[in-house]
C-alpha cells in the first residue's frame, strides 16, 4: 500500500472474518517498528483475548483495513496499530476519539519505553498525560526487562 486515501475513514467494531487481515496488518507495523516487540505464536488470538471489552477496526474503504485498538477493563486501549502506508493521517487519533467516546472519556495505556519511540511521541504530542513509568511482568525479545511508561487522557 502506498500514500494510502483514508478519508472517509469508518470505525466499526471488529469482525471475525477481519482477524486475518488485522494479522496482516500487524506484521507490517512489526516489520517497520518492531510492534509486538514478541512476535505472537497465534497473533490471532493475541488479537481476539477474551478478556477484551471490544476491539474495533479503521476501514479508509469497503475490506480494507488500515488500524485496530482494542479496550479492556472498560477504559484501557490495547493492540493499538495503524498500518505504516496510513500513518500520519489521522487514523491513530480518530479511533481514540471513538473509543473515548465508547468508554466514557478517561482512558488509560501503557507503551514500551522506548527512546525515540513514534508511539511515545504521538500519545504526549495528542494530549495524553505521562503518569508513572514501571517494569512490565513479561521480558523483552532477548529476556530483558521492559519498562512501560502509563497515560492518561
Amino acid at each position: 500500500m502506498t500514500d494510502v486515501a483514508v478519508w472517509p475513514l469508518t470505525i466499526r467494531l471488529r469482525r471475525p472474518e477481519d482477524l486475518d487481515q488485522c494479522v496482516d496488518v500487524l506484521r507490517q507495523v512489526r516489520l517497520v517498528n518492531g510492534y509486538p516487540a514478541k512476535w505472537p505464536s497465534d497473533p490471532g488470538a493475541w488479537l481476539d483475548r477474551p478478556e477484551f471489552d471490544q476491539a474495533w477496526v479503521a476501514e479508509s474503504k469497503p475490506g480494507l483495513l488500515v488500524g485496530h485498538v482494542a479496550v479492556q477493563n472498560g477504559r484501557e486501549v490495547t493492540r493499538l496499530f495503524v498500518t505504516p502506508a496510513a500513518r500520519r493521517l489521522g487514523v491513530a487519533s480518530a479511533m481514540l476519539n471513538h473509543v473515548s467516546i465508547w468508554a466514557g472519556g478517561r482512558l488509560i495505556l501503557s507503551v514500551v519505553d522506548k527512546p525515540g519511540s513514534p508511539a511515545v511521541a504521538f500519545y504526549e504530542s495528542t494530549g495524553w498525560r505521562y503518569t508513572r513509568t514501571t517494569t512490565a511482568d513479561g521480558t523483552g525479545p532477548r529476556g530483558e526487562a521492559v519498562r512501560l511508561r502509563h497515560y492518561v487522557r
